[in-house]
């Protein structure tokens, strides 16, 4: 049976991950995840691999593969992974977990290629458009700008207790 064109991917603190083809809401492909709960999926810009964010750790599925096993498996975090997403290319992928720290990987291996240290649990992670920048929010309601290039925090807003997420975007103002 071919795959559908329009799919979602949830996940959930039954320990599963199910693909459903999103016109019919048939369940085509269901993964047990059985280390922890899901925390956050994440696709790859080239739409090939879902990242899954656990605990301790974030492991990769092909999203094509009917294998239930993932293609890799990032274990360096030490406690929830709260937040994951790709560069525009798909070359990297960061995280932010409750351990408090983000990290930066290499999709090629499931080493740490960078590391920032927060002071807090790790709520949400994005990256700014000009990918260069990870922008960071903490349990203690901290907002971090993590410059890339020069590999430190360049700006911190102590913003609102228990911050859990937020949104980052660019008003075009033409």
């Amino acid at each position: 049976m071919a795959q559908p064109s329009v799919i979602l991917a949830t996940a959930s603190y039954d320990k599963t991950i199910k693909f459903w083809e999103a016109k019919s809401g048939r369940c085509y492909r269901t993964i047990q995840y059985p280390d922890s709960q899901v925390n956050r999926l994440e696709i790859t810009p080239n739409k090939h691999y879902l990242a899954a964010a656990g605990n301790p750790h974030i492991r990769l599925f092909d999203v094509n593969s009917s294998s239930p096993q993932p293609v890799m498996s990032y274990d360096q975090h030490t406690n929830n992974v709260m937040a994951v997403g790709f560069q525009c290319d798909g070359n990297w992928m960061y995280s932010g977990s409750e351990d408090g720290t983000v990290k930066i990987w290499d999709l090629r291996a499931p080493v740490c290629q960078m590391e920032y240290e927060s002071r807090a649990a790790v709520n949400t992670v994005v990256l700014h458009p000009n990918q260069t920048e990870l922008i960071s929010g903490d349990q203690n309601g901290n907002i971090r700008v993590w410059d890339l290039t020069a590999n430190s925090c360049s700006c911190e807003l102590g913003l609102q207790y228990g911050l859990r997420t937020f949104l980052f975007y660019h008003q075009d103002m033409t």
